[in-house]
């Protein structure tokens, strides 16, 4: 078997670069505070913030690539054309739940603009933390329609790996 050029995917890259950088402030922290006794006050709102980023970015790449939590047995055993009912239903689920998220996530957001909120631990604006609410679940949402466009074209993504 040829081998396959790597995919290039934001959201993975993303996801890797937000883990990446919490274990960066983390180590960074741990370090500072045995050697000087004293600790980075930022740490904990950027790690939080990037524990956020890598669980929507991993989210969307899980969603790609049909890895998500879900009952198969039922899918397993219904008729072909029963199957892409439940296809669907699934997808459908899925983006009224993230779509619901993008609404007020976006609502938030700009009421966060609107009213200059700032964080508690550096004083940056809030909205730049939160606007990556609604902006994720996009992507989860768009990454969750092409893997429900293959799932009903009947391609299986080679990569799937299934534990049942």
């Amino acid at each position: 078997m040829p081998p396959r050029p790597p995919k290039f995917q934001p959201d993975a890259w993303l996801a890797t670069v937000a883990l990446v950088a919490i274990c960066v402030i983390s180590l960074g922290n741990v370090i500072v505070r045995y050697a000087t006794d004293a600790s980075f006050a930022f740490t904990e709102e950027f790690s939080v913030f990037c524990l956020v980023v890598l669980t929507f970015a991993g989210a969307a790449v899980a969603a790609r690539h049909n890895q998500h939590i879900r009952i198969e047995l039922i899918e397993h055993y219904l008729p072909h054309w029963a199957r892409k009912g439940v296809f669907v239903l699934q997808w459908l689920g899925g983006v009224t739940v993230l779509g619901i998220m993008t609404w007020y996530g976006s609502t938030f957001a700009l009421q966060e603009y609107q009213w200059e909120s700032l964080s508690p631990g550096l004083g940056f604006p809030n909205w730049i933390y939160v606007m990556w609410l609604p902006l994720l679940s996009v992507a989860i949402i768009f990454r969750m329609t092409q893997n429900l466009v293959d799932r009903l074209r009947g391609k299986d993504d080679p990569e799937t790996i299934h534990e049942s």
